[in-house]
């Protein structure tokens, strides 16, 4: 089963609130993405667009979280969290991308703030965390060595599943030099993959998404 989420408000700015939770029960197979890429606005005021994402999977099920990017423009402000619950013999595969500015159109961040929370918990233990916070010039930062080297696009990739070993090679041979994969225990893989752009970075990772899904990538992913 696929479900294609639409944001309504047609982005994210100062102020606004989203709330999402989905279940894949026992031996379900479900795919989760979005329309479009999410937009996150200028913010208006003081606060925070604030976006809270509860994903759980039941005995057996598995759950592959493909939303498209999240383009960010100048001066916005997002609080985002993400949490998966997973049952023991559970299987995930998770995507993040962001984009800082549409290079096509000339956009820099020059302010912004931007704060991420991925958590992923099996039967009541944490198995991995990523936090990401980035403020202020996010261009000058994403510019310097250590942080970004020049990048104008990122990607998270996990992969939980019993045959995530077999897929390590493969995605390691189709990473550019800005790009790393690496096994955790028995059946984790995390990746994490730069590009100069949304373009180049579509590239690289539509082919490793087709790969994780069996050649079956939604149809938003290719409009």
């Amino acid at each position: 089963m696929q479900a294609v989420l639409v944001n309504t408000a047609g982005g994210v700015t100062g102020g606004d609130r989203f709330d999402l939770s989905a279940t894949a029960r026992a031996d379900a197979y479900l795919t989760l993405t979005t329309q479009a890429a999410e937009r996150a606005y200028r913010a208006s005021g003081p606060t925070s667009g604030r976006i809270r994402t509860h994903l759980t999977v039941d005995a057996g099920g598995q759950l592959n979280w493909l939303p498209q990017e999240t383009i960010l423009f100048d001066g916005c402000a997002i609080d985002r969290r993400l949490r998966v619950d997973l049952a023991p013999d559970a299987s995930l595969l998770l995507v993040e991308s962001l984009i800082f500015g549409r290079a096509a159109m000339g956009e820099q961040i020059n302010s912004a703030k931007f704060h991420d929370r991925i958590e992923i918990w099996r039967t009541g233990r944490l198995v991995h965390l990523d936090a990401l916070r980035l403020s202020g010039d996010l261009a000058g930062n994403m510019a310097r060595p250590g942080i970004g080297g020049g990048a104008g696009a990122l990607s998270s990739l996990v992969l939980i599943r019993p045959d995530a070993a077999a897929h390590l090679d493969p995605i390691r041979a189709a990473l550019p030099d800005t790009g790393g994969v690496s096994q955790v225990g028995d059946d984790m893989l995390l990746m994490r993959l730069l590009a100069p752009d949304g373009f180049a970075l579509r590239q690289t990772l539509v082919p490793i998404l087709n790969r994780l899904t069996r050649n079956s990538l939604p149809r938003p992913w290719m409009i």
